[in-house]
């Protein structure tokens, strides 16, 4: 059997070896429920209903056997409670709009928008308003932005803050216990804790409060960041002093010699051809407050850094490396200035890249096997050389990609190591 952990902990080191592979370790490198369920058929799996363990992109888990199966060679470690702020537990059935039934959490409440769609309810409170809806002809959940009236003369940072709290007692052992199950599966571990991404657009909006305040609308807080920065200062800062408290809770906590990454920040900084934020306003507003966590997590623990953000990146990877980053995710080549050769070339040696494996837009949901298979094995030459390179989609795997493609990009990272 091989050694996913060794295998993964050369490739952060950069040393040259097989390419390790991820899927489902985190909610950024995952696979639709659609997906798990078609690929345990197509494997001939035992065949059983498929847990949502992230319902806002209604990820599936990639239980043991699949996981044993594909190759996957990290396991993760997240928050307990999903994106809608509920924890996935007592398990029960529901149908989704495209026909799937699947197994999701008790708290996985919903109603219906009467155009054949679902709206959900945070902490499955259905007297709160929802804070999430999946169209008829969807396949995930789109936020419900809950805004009132900005008054610039009232704001208060505290009321964006309210989701940012010390961990409970119960949630650090809960870390301690999983990370060590997780390890025991033998493959590497990637932790990722609530409350560390600054910014991160996915949760400003805060679709896992019940009655969310401050500024939660996405296009104003994009306009905060250059017309009300202090405001948006001064949330940074105090989430950086309450993330930090956590670090350390769990860091003293866990075995820290069992964990070889942590998720940071998930933020978004690209787009499709640009960044919408200047190398200048990332250095002087999100900058200090990652080093003071990154400084921290270097300082006290093996674990390398991870951070996600799609689009057109490359301008601010040296930033991310001043700011003590040591991976990049999703690592989106089909954007702008992120051809492999030229990512490779200039910051191999000193960035790790986890993803970048086939192209989630066009070649895996629209190309065929051989067509994943050739981009697949070019990735894998390209970026693995003398290591840095986890194998994952870019981003995660959507609902109708053809099981065929999946199976397709799996057997192509197989055959590159050399395992066929």
């Amino acid at each position: 059997m091989k050694d996913s952990r060794e295998r993964v902990r050369r490739a952060l080191r950069h040393e040259a070896g097989p390419v390790p592979i991820d899927f489902g370790s985190t909610a950024i490198t995952g696979m639709h429920v659609s997906c798990v369920a078609a690929l345990r058929d197509h494997y001939g799996l035992e065949r059983r209903l498929v847990k949502v363990c992230e319902p806002y992109q209604m990820l599936g888990e990639i239980e043991e056997d699949l996981a044993g199966v594909l190759g996957i060679d990290v396991a993760g470690v997240g928050s307990r409670n999903t994106m809608f702020g509920f924890p996935n537990e007592n398990w029960k059935i529901a149908r989704m709009p495209w026909g799937q039934e699947v197994l999701v959490s008790e708290h996985f409440r919903t109603t219906p928008d009467g155009r054949g769609g679902l709206f959900i309810h945070p902490q499955g409170d259905l007297s709160a308003p929802p804070s999430g809806h999946m169209p008829a002809r969807s396949f995930f959940f789109d936020t419900v932005i809950r805004q009132a009236p900005i008054d610039d003369n009232h704001l208060n940072p505290e009321d964006n803050l309210e989701e940012f709290a010390p961990l409970p007692e119960a949630e650090i052992e809960r870390y301690a216990r999983t990370v060590n199950e997780k390890a025991a599966t033998g493959r590497a571990v990637i932790i990722g804790l609530s409350g560390t991404g600054l910014g991160d657009i996915a949760l400003v909006p805060g679709p896992f409060l019940k009655r969310p305040r401050g500024i939660r609308d996405v296009q104003e807080w994009y306009l905060s960041l250059a017309a009300r920065r202090d405001y948006v200062a001064a949330i940074f800062e105090r989430q950086t002093e309450i993330a930090l408290e956590n670090l350390r809770r769990v860091a003293a906590a866990v075995d820290r010699d069992a964990i070889d990454a942590i998720i940071l920040c998930g933020t978004d900084f690209g787009m499709q051809r640009g960044t919408f934020c200047s190398v200048d306003d990332f250095h002087s507003l999100f900058l200090p407050f990652y080093r003071r966590m990154t400084d921290w997590i270097h300082a006290h623990t093996p674990w390398k850094i991870m951070k996600h953000s799609c689009g057109a990146v490359a301008s601010l990877i040296p930033s991310l490396l001043d700011a003590g980053f040591d991976i990049l995710n999703p690592v989106q080549c089909s954007a702008e200035g992120m051809a492999p050769e030229a990512l490779k070339k200039q910051f191999g040696g000193r960035i790790v890249f986890w993803g970048g494996g086939v192209d989630t837009q066009r070649t895996l949901p629209f190309g065929t096997p051989q067509q994943v298979r050739e981009e697949v094995l070019r990735r894998c030459e390209v970026f693995s050389e003398n290591g840095g390179f986890i194998f994952n989609s870019i981003h995660n795997v959507q609902a109708r990609t053809p099981v065929e493609n999946i199976a397709a990009m799996i057997e192509a990272v197989r055959e590159f190591n050399g395992e066929r």
